[in-house]
C-alpha cells in the first residue's frame, strides 16, 4: 500500500520501486518517436509509437525486457530524468524533478486510473503504430501534443 502523497514527502531518488512505478501516469508520450533538429537541438514529437506499446492501454507489452528488445528504450532513474529534456512537460517524473506538483488529472491525484485518458493527455486513439508508419519519413508524422 502506497502512502498518500508520497511524492510530496520524498525526492525521486528516495522512492521505492513501487512508488517510482506508480508515478508513471500511463500517457505513453515518452514511447513516441522523436526527432531532433541537428542545428537547433529542438525536439519534435511524432505520433508514431514504439512497437512494444499497447496503444489503447498506453503501456509497454514487455516492460521487463523493453531495453533489450528496443535498444533505444531508456530505463529511467532519478538522475536520468533530470538530463532528458525531451521528457513530456506533463510527465510526473519531470514535474517532480523540476520541483513542481503532479497535475490534477494524474491517477495518483484523481484516484482514477483512466483520468490521464479522459484529460486527453495520453496517446490513446492518437497514434500510428510503428508497423504502419514509414520510418524513413518520420518528419511527416510530427505533431504538437499540447498545442
Amino acid at each position: 500500500m502506497l502512502e498518500p502523497e508520497f511524492w510530496k514527502k520524498k525526492t525521486l531518488s528516495e522512492l521505492s520501486r513501487e512508488e517510482w512505478e506508480a508515478l508513471c501516469d500511463g500517457c505513453a508520450r515518452c514511447c513516441l518517436y522523436k526527432l531532433e533538429d541537428e542545428d537547433t537541438g529542438e525536439i519534435y514529437y511524432t505520433n508514431v509509437i514504439c512497437k512494444l506499446v499497447d496503444s489503447y492501454r498506453c503501456r509497454c507489452t514487455d516492460y521487463a525486457n523493453r531495453a533489450r528488445l528496443m535498444p533505444t528504450c531508456l530505463v529511467l532513474d532519478a538522475d536520468l530524468v533530470t538530463q532528458l529534456k525531451w521528457m513530456p512537460k506533463t510527465c510526473a517524473y519531470r514535474l517532480l524533478a523540476e520541483g513542481k506538483d503532479l497535475e490534477p488529472w494524474h491517477p495518483l491525484v484523481s484516484g482514477q486510473p483512466d483520468s490521464v485518458h479522459r484529460a486527453g493527455i495520453s496517446v490513446r486513439y492518437r497514434v500510428v503504430e510503428e508497423r504502419d508508419a514509414d520510418m524513413d519519413a518520420l518528419e511527416d508524422y510530427i505533431v504538437d501534443w499540447l498545442g
